[in-house]
């Protein structure tokens, strides 16, 4: 399971791309294809559309059973709402003797991050709004308890073509517990060629709601968040009084 990372080839590792070159069949989500096309030139490729990542996994274990070498690409990390689990457990539910390598990739979350500056900087959940595979009352306790906690707070799949409601019932749970002025961030497309970014605040993060989709990470600081220039930034707990720089 190799992780392309959020997009660009150059944020990929040296060990995905070596996986990649090696493997004799590619097996993943069209668009991610699409993104590494040009290292998996030439190469047999197995892709199908969102909502088959079973068939995918499938397809890729049994190829693997075949003999073939086969890497099963997610964006972002395997390990982070990818392909990694679910393959893993088909391999186990199967009963086949594979060898079996996850490689890491740059989460969407640590890409936008770091497009931002630095609000992962302290203590942080991510949780994803998509509710196709998670009870949404699960995700609505989960938003509850992060906010009460005043963790920051990534979120994945804020919204879709058929799914917008979730975002804003988000956001009217955080404003239980976190001030209108806390910092968001909206990346939208991180790392890609159409990439956006947004420096906003709860009070008025709906107001950026056409800006976002399901390539979009919406990250909301906490209590010591704050923002300048172009970043933001969550404070780590170094002693501010001699912060400054004297010339």
């Amino acid at each position: 399971m190799v992780g392309t990372g959020p997009g660009r080839l150059d944020d990929m590792s040296i060990r995905a791309v070596n996986a990649l070159k090696s493997s004799d069949l590619i097996v993943g989500y069209k668009l991610y294809l699409d993104l590494i096309a040009e290292i998996i030139e030439g190469k047999p490729t197995f892709s199908s559309g969102m909502r088959k990542e079973l068939d995918r996994a499938k397809q890729a274990v049994q190829e693997a059973a075949g003999g073939k070498i086969v890497s099963i690409v997610s964006s972002g990390d395997p390990g982070v709402y990818g392909m990694a689990g679910l393959v893993l457990e088909i391999v186990n539910e199967s009963k086949v003797d594979l060898q079996v390598e996850v490689i890491a990739g740059i989460p969407s979350a640590n890409a936008a991050a770091s497009i931002l500056g630095s609000p992962l900087m302290h203590d942080h959940v991510i949780i994803s709004l998509s509710d196709l595979l998670t009870p949404w009352e699960t995700i609505e306790n989960r938003l509850e308890l992060a906010a009460r906690g005043d963790f920051v707070i990534a979120l994945y799949n804020p919204i879709s073509r058929k799914r917008d409601w979730q975002i804003k019932k988000a956001i009217e749970i955080f404003l239980k517990y976190k001030d209108p002025s806390t910092c968001v961030g909206i990346v939208r497309d991180a790392s890609r060629k159409d990439e956006k970014v947004i420096l906003t605040d709860l009070e008025n993060v709906m107001g950026h709601e056409k800006e976002m989709d399901m390539k979009t990470m919406v990250i909301v600081g906490n209590a010591t968040t704050f923002t300048f220039d172009r970043f933001m930034v969550t404070k780590r707990g170094y002693n501010n009084a001699n912060m400054a720089i004297n010339e």
